[in-house]
């Protein structure tokens, strides 16, 4: 019933206005990455629920922020006894079945993936316009083009590797494969023609030789198997760049910190 009620709010969100003459007092985020622009965007009080990944500080950039906010669980009514005035972050689901509910309209914004620089301007816009802030995304935007404009690439051209738990490489058309062009680095699953996700062994990465990995900056410690592999001796020769996973779960504002900390690493191998 859950999963009908949320899927049927999407069925509404489709014809829903984008923007709103008045700003939304009771905003709800149905995921992450709605969260974190929501947080950074809208006035705490117009924030009436975030999901649960929203205080975590190992999935979102922004949790910080969620102090004295509330944090929503698993339940479906738990939004409709808000009965919010703007939902982000929903889903575009189509079923015959969910289309046929007759359910309350709730204006909505269905954020696509952000997966460029560009997308994330065009998020950073949708979501300000929507919680009637429209100023404070251009603003935003400003200032994270500045960032970037005076960050150097550092990277000439060598070659990297997002290496990831139980061998898994990320490779073009993801965020972090834009981070890695931004800072001047190749990508090097797209040398090998990988997938945007898929898995590398010990021997085909020894056998490549990549300049620099870049690693979760929570896989430095063993926890699992799934840690385990990136601390092989095989590897210990490569350079290694360290990187917070919340930084670059959803395309955001933390997209500028994700290419200064990469920036400042590189410049230990000029």
């Amino acid at each position: 019933m859950r999963g009908a009620i949320i899927a049927a709010l999407a069925i509404a969100a489709l014809a829903s206005p984008l923007h709103a003459a008045t700003p939304p007092k009771r905003i709800v985020s149905l995921n992450l990455c709605a969260d974190q622009l929501i947080l950074t965007l809208a006035d705490r009080s117009q924030i009436a629920g975030l999901t649960r990944n929203a205080a975590k500080t190992n999935m979102s950039a922004e949790a910080a922020r969620t102090k004295g906010l509330r944090i929503l669980g698993t339940s479906a009514e738990q939004i409709l006894e808000i009965d919010p005035d703007l939902v982000v972050g929903i889903p575009a689901r189509r079923n015959a079945i969910l289309q046929a509910l007759k359910m309350r309209k709730y204006p909505a914004v269905d954020l696509k993936s952000a997966d460029t620089l560009e997308d994330i301007y065009a998020s950073i816009r949708t979501v300000s316009d929507a919680v009637g802030h429209a100023d404070r995304g251009e603003a935003m935007i400003a200032r994270m083009e500045a960032d970037l404009a005076r960050m150097p690439k550092l990277g000439r051209g060598r070659v990297a590797v997002y290496y990831q738990r139980r061998g898994y490489v990320t490779g073009t058309g993801t965020l972090v494969d834009d981070l890695m062009q931004r800072v001047g680095l190749v990508n090097l699953a797209q040398k090998l023609g990988k997938s945007t996700l898929s898995q590398m062994s010990l021997e085909e990465m020894v056998a490549a030789r990549p300049d620099f990995l870049i690693v979760e900056s929570a896989t430095d410690k063993v926890t699992d198997q799934g840690t385990e592999m990136l601390h092989h001796p095989a590897l210990d020769s490569i350079p290694r760049l360290h990187i917070p996973e919340a930084w670059t779960v959803c395309g955001g504002p933390a997209y500028t910190k994700a290419v200064h900390t990469l920036t400042e690493q590189l410049k230990r191998y000029r």
